[in-house]
């Protein structure tokens, strides 16, 4: 990382964890056979997957079995996607207003052959309501899909709520929980849901590698054909070197997580009172006790955020979601955000490296800035 540059971006990626990064260097460079392999050595690489497999499934309070693993998250719920209804009679879909774009596309790309779809309103707070979803439903409905955290304004959305009135109404339910996972703590048996989608890249593993719970006994159908690897639902060999590395910031994180939400949540308010201090107009997005710890969405109403980031060059933060396209953000449009408003909108995300001392860094350069 550029030492003059304050790394505020958690949401866009994270760093790769030391120990994550050591785990990817000893599978690629001594465990390097193919775990699908008759021999001793494949046969010895494919027992490490399989405990690797262990290591993500507890992370997020599953059974082994029922983890695939993936590239990462868009693949993750491409599969809990395409693979739940490409082989059904069309039907109705219901996703969010503000999904993720690689969960919105894809449900679109099923519109247009014929799927029905539709979208759940948000709150202007930026929560979706569990009985929106329960009057939404219809006989019809193959599959609903609500993200866990949204990625711009990291608004916890109740899933766990979400998920039993699936399954009252015997409806396939998806969360996208690349967002949650590693910020909070994630449990399937808790949340009952069907599918939940990893990302790597946002829990200090390395990016191309992500993974898909499936809970035993829903039916998914595969959209890569070949080999038969992972249960035949996801063809091609493994990447043991990446999955070592995700196993292994799984194991970091577990032993982390409670004591980090608290720090995180520290670091985010006292940032929060630093700009409100400096700018009286700020507009905060969500509820902070139902947000993730290390996100703080604001606006600086009628300032352009964009032209204030680069002028703040030792500030590495973002004015929505890295992997959305230039057209403008979802989630505040969903939200019915005003123009004044939604220009000035900045997120802030930190994380695992980040200090007191870069919170009062960056307060510090916002207030000269303003001074200027």
């Amino acid at each position: 990382m550029k030492k003059d540059c304050i790394y505020l971006d958690y949401n866009a990626t994270t760093p790769v964890l030391p120990e994550a990064l050591e785990a990817f260097k000893l599978y690629a460079s001594e465990y390097f056979a193919n775990p699908s392999s008759a021999h001793a050595f494949g046969k010895l690489v494919k027992e490490k997957l399989e405990e690797f497999r262990k290591e993500v499934a507890e992370f997020i309070d599953a059974s082994p079995e029922e983890v695939i693993f993936t590239s990462g998250g868009t693949e993750s719920n491409h599969l809990a996607i395409l693979g739940t209804v490409l082989e059904r009679e069309r039907g109705h879909i219901l996703i969010s207003a503000f999904e993720h774009p690689s969960v919105a596309k894809p449900v679109q790309k099923l519109k247009d052959m014929g799927f029905e779809v539709e979208q759940i309103p948000v709150s202007p707070e930026g929560y979706i309501d569990p009985e929106e979803v329960k009057k939404r439903i219809k006989k019809n409905t193959l599959l609903v899909s609500v993200m866990f955290v949204n990625n711009e304004i990291g608004t916890i959305q109740p899933v766990k709520e979400i998920a039993e009135i699936c399954r009252e109404k015997e409806v396939v339910f998806h969360t996208d929980a690349c967002q949650a996972c590693g910020k909070i703590p994630v449990s399937v048996k808790e949340i009952q849901c069907d599918f939940l989608s990893v990302a790597g890249h946002k829990m200090y593993a390395p990016k191309g590698i992500g993974a898909l719970y499936i809970r035993k006994g829903v039916k998914v159908s595969p959209i890569f054909l070949g080999g038969g690897q992972e249960k035949g639902l996801r063809a091609g060999t493994e990447p043991v070197p990446l999955i070592a590395s995700l196993a292994k910031a799984c194991e970091v994180l577990k032993s982390k997580l409670i004591a980090e939400v608290e720090r995180l949540k520290y670091l985010r308010e006292l940032l929060y009172e630093g700009l409100k201090d400096i700018y009286e107009n700020l507009h905060r997005y969500g509820i902070p006790e139902k947000t993730v710890p290390n996100t703080l969405t604001v606006s600086f109403k009628g300032i352009s955020a964009s032209k204030m980031l680069s002028e703040l060059k030792q500030i590495c933060a973002s004015t929505g979601a890295a992997c959305h396209d230039r057209k403008g953000s979802v989630t505040l449009s969903a939200l019915r955000i005003d123009p004044e408003t939604a220009i000035g909108t900045i997120r802030f995300s930190i994380g695992m490296f980040t200090t007191q001392e870069d919170i009062t860094k960056v307060i510090e350069i916002v207030k000269n800035y303003f001074k200027r």
